[in-house]
């Protein structure tokens, strides 16, 4: 952490009331940022150009360019369900929040753009672990492929406008996050949160049986989402590279079989499971490489899936 370098900056963060955003926010509180901006989707459409430009007009108003910062977190997302419901959506919304809020940001000559991806942009069946380099050998994975190539454009355009522009856009690939405050409606959320509900509901409920989607043989790893946050903020200080990085966790590869096992036991459900294999799993296999992320910036994740996970379970069970 570098407060200096913070002192003066006005950081807008889009998406900074959101699962991801706000830890950002809380942890440039904590390194005493100059200002921060966080515009709310209900009254700053990053879709429409008269929204997004009277934002970036606002802040440039009142910081030189050369002081501000934009941090890119805001985004559709989704579990497999909504993306394969909404792969229009998806697309659209993440593209054009994306290229014009990086367009107009260059125009103004902000400091620096820092796009947020996700591991969905990689090929579906890419080396384990999911290496930088081959980010681009392949087709991503089916039911995510709209979201994920519409997030993948904007690295395509970091890259553009650092060619011709020397503007400095940086393009981060954080794994699959998960921890408190995520998103755990049924219809929309990710595997984590979705597992949870379900086991705390039916232990409640004392049901017998929870359903899970596809086989459990899909893998994952997961990423803490303060540990993102500190990801984030370590590369918007000292990471001013055009290659992509990827944000590994602390997990290892586990299946997502032995997910509910532990999900289970945390949150106490005692009942089977019961696989619905008409369901898609998903991609076959994920698992990313974190050393780029390392040797650049010194990120390494710091806490551990379980204790992650029971913080996780122990917040919803708070809420609920």
């Amino acid at each position: 952490m570098t407060p200096a370098f913070w002192s003066n900056k006005h950081v807008i963060v889009t998406g900074g009331a959101g699962f991801l955003g706000s830890s950002i926010v809380r942890k440039l509180d904590a390194r005493s940022v100059g200002a921060v901006t966080v515009p709310r989707s209900n009254a700053c459409d990053l879709r429409r150009d008269d929204a997004l430009c009277a934002l970036l007009d606002t802040v440039v108003g009142s910081t030189p360019p050369a002081d501000v910062v934009v941090i890119h977190a805001a985004a559709r997302v989704g579990g497999i369900g909504a993306n394969m419901r909404q792969p229009a959506t998806f697309f659209y919304d993440n593209l054009m929040m994306g290229t014009r809020l990086l367009h107009e940001s260059w125009r103004r000559g902000i400091a620096k753009f820092v796009g947020i991806g996700t591991v969905c942009a990689y090929p579906k069946l890419a080396p384990i672990p999911f290496h930088e380099d081959d980010l681009w050998n392949g087709y991503p994975e089916e039911t995510n492929a709209p979201y994920g190539l519409a997030k993948k454009m904007l690295l395509v355009q970091s890259q553009a406008y650092r060619a011709q522009h020397g503007f400095n856009a940086v393009f981060l690939l954080p794994t699959n996050l998960y921890g408190p405050a995520d998103n755990f409606d049924l219809d929309t959320s990710h595997v984590i949160p979705a597992l949870i509900r379900k086991c705390v509901e039916a232990r409640r409920q004392e049901q017998r049986s929870i359903v899970a989607w596809g086989t459990g043989a899909a893998t994952r790893d997961y990423l803490y989402v303060d540990d993102a946050a500190e990801g984030i903020l370590l590369a918007a200080e000292r990471y001013d590279g055009a290659d992509p990085v990827n944000l590994s966790g602390e997990s290892s590869e586990i299946s997502v079989r032995d997910l509910v096992a532990l999900i289970s036991s945390l949150t106490g459900y005692a009942g089977e499971v019961v696989w619905d294999a008409s369901k898609p799993d998903g991609q076959p296999r994920r698992k990313v490489d974190g050393q780029r992320a390392c040797d650049a910036f010194g990120f390494q994740p710091r806490v551990a899936f379980e204790e992650g996970l029971r913080r996780t379970v122990e917040w919803f069970e708070l809420q609920n």
